[in-house]
């Protein structure tokens, strides 16, 4: 949806770019301990799905309602396709999966580590210059880690890798995911790829959903279907196209930035909303991955 920033160059911040970051950030910050509740009452896979394919289908109607084509010209359907995989059936199944395993605070903090392998992998793909500080980054978000799974003690900490794993392996997709949209064509207009990236990378995980899981409607109470209502319209209608638009006017490493308000939000909501622990570990986790994120970002 934009072009590579030539290597060396400096990349102008458009306000209206930071506007987008900042609906995205709220959106899914909170989405986290929405998610959270929500897998009291369904499956993740079901519901991350489904929520993905209701998000993505409003997107597309809006975008035709506008005007916009969806016809993707042939030489860019690779690119779009491994974007809305990284971007979309990657990150949400196993965020989905994670969260089973985590506190929905842990989960967004080591997710939000996200911004840090963006950094990191933008060096290799787009030319953006490796530095100290991206180094030290990366450090930071390694502490954080530590941090998290020490804070109870090794019994708890070990008990906790799998849900680790599977979140990191989340933010490293996104992470790549993100520096591989940035190479969409300007031509593919925000709300259609959007749409697109959703549905195609929501089918996959609805799939899994209906193969594996066993979500049955008449399960959510009033409280289950506006968690989902949520899910749908705001974490992945608007959130999802407020961070393409974002993408299409910032430098990905800029970008990053604006996703520093999300775990901060969805530590403070989770322990708020859902009694979550809010301990020295939690603590200390959450303000190293924001020093690594401020130290990537800014570097």
């Amino acid at each position: 949806m934009t072009l590579p920033i030539a290597p060396g160059a400096k990349a102008r911040i458009a306000p209206a770019g930071l506007m987008f970051l900042a609906i995205t950030s709220v959106s899914w910050g909170l989405n986290w301990p929405v998610m959270k509740h929500l897998l009291t009452e369904w499956p993740p896979l079901s519901a991350r799905g489904l929520a993905g394919l209701a998000g993505g289908g409003l997107l597309a109607l809006l975008a035709v309602g506008r005007g916009q084509s969806l016809r993707v010209p042939p030489q860019h359907w690779p690119r779009l396709l491994l974007s809305a995989f990284l971007n979309v059936t990657v990150w949400m199944t196993l965020m989905g999966l994670a969260l089973v395993r985590l506190p929905a605070s842990e989960a967004t903090v080591l997710a939000y580590t996200m911004p840090i392998w963006t950094t990191l992998m933008a060096w290799p793909i787009l030319g953006e210059r490796m530095t100290l500080k991206r180094v030290l980054a990366l450090l930071m978000a390694f502490a954080g880690i530590i941090a998290l799974m020490g804070g109870n003690g090794f019994a708890a900490g070990t008990a906790k890798l799998p849900g680790v794993i599977m979140i990191l392996g989340g933010a490293v997709a996104f992470g790549l995911g993100t520096v591989v949209a940035k190479g969409l064509p300007r031509s593919l207009p925000v709300l259609s790829s959007s749409a697109l990236q959703i549905c195609i990378g929501s089918v996959p995980v609805a799939l899994a959903g209906l193969l594996f899981e066993h979500a049955h409607f008449e399960a959510l109470t009033g409280a289950g279907w506006a968690m989902l209502a949520y899910m749908a319209l705001i974490a992945f209608c608007i959130a999802y196209f407020c961070w393409f638009a974002a993408l299409e006017r910032l430098p990905a490493s800029v970008a990053a930035i604006g996703t520093m308000v999300v775990p901060v939000i969805g530590v403070i909501v989770s322990a708020v909303a859902l009694h979550e622990p809010l301990g020295i570990g939690q603590i200390a986790a959450l303000l190293f991955t924001l020093a690594g994120v401020v130290l990537a970002t800014r570097s």
